[in-house]
């Protein structure tokens, strides 16, 4: 797996995180125990951090990336992603707060400055734009996204399930290395 320094900083993580050998993460990336970065992610915290929680996963193809500190906002747009999050499939996340049991749907793009508080689900392709908040307890689809309506208490629970199902498979790919 590429794991690559930038300014003599390299991602950091311990032996529970799986990474797939074709992930390349540059620079100041800590990733928390269980999480799991799946085939072709790019992730560069180059000009600012990005740090992901527990048992949290980024799907195949996804790109993450930051916005460094100026003048107009002294520090930047980190990359900050809670614990128990699912990020489908060639998701773009740039710059934004993604809070704890969060699943982004398969293509969806956040931009800088956005904050997703926790228990949200961003819907597949929707686009959020830079500085939006997402309230907890919401679905969020279209582009740009829009709040549609309230999750059930089943969505709520299949938060925290699809982070498990990501962490078991994880764990299934590791016994096989």
């Amino acid at each position: 797996m590429p794991i690559t320094a930038f300014k003599k900083i390299r991602p950091t993580f311990d032996n529970s995180v799986y990474i797939d050998t074709t992930a390349l993460l540059a620079g100041d990336i800590h990733l928390g125990s269980d999480s799991s970065i799946w085939p072709l992610v790019a992730a560069r915290g180059d000009v600012n951090v990005i740090r992901i929680g527990a048992r949290s996963n980024i799907q195949d193809g996804s790109v993450l990336h930051v916005s460094r500190p100026t003048k107009k906002n002294a520090n930047g747009y980190p990359l900050i992603i809670g614990d128990d999050v699912t990020v489908g499939h060639k998701c773009m996340l740039h710059g934004c707060v993604i809070g704890n049991r969060v699943l982004v749907g398969m293509g969806a793009i956040v931009m800088d400055g956005v904050v997703v508080e926790d228990d949200v689900f961003i819907g597949a392709g929707a686009l959020v734009t830079p500085n939006k908040r997402l309230e907890s307890g919401f679905l969020y689809v279209g582009n740009p996204a829009i709040k549609k309506r309230a999750l059930h208490d089943h969505e709520k629970t299949f938060l925290t399930e699809s982070a498990n199902n990501y962490v078991m498979l994880k764990n299934e790919y590791m016994d096989e290395a």
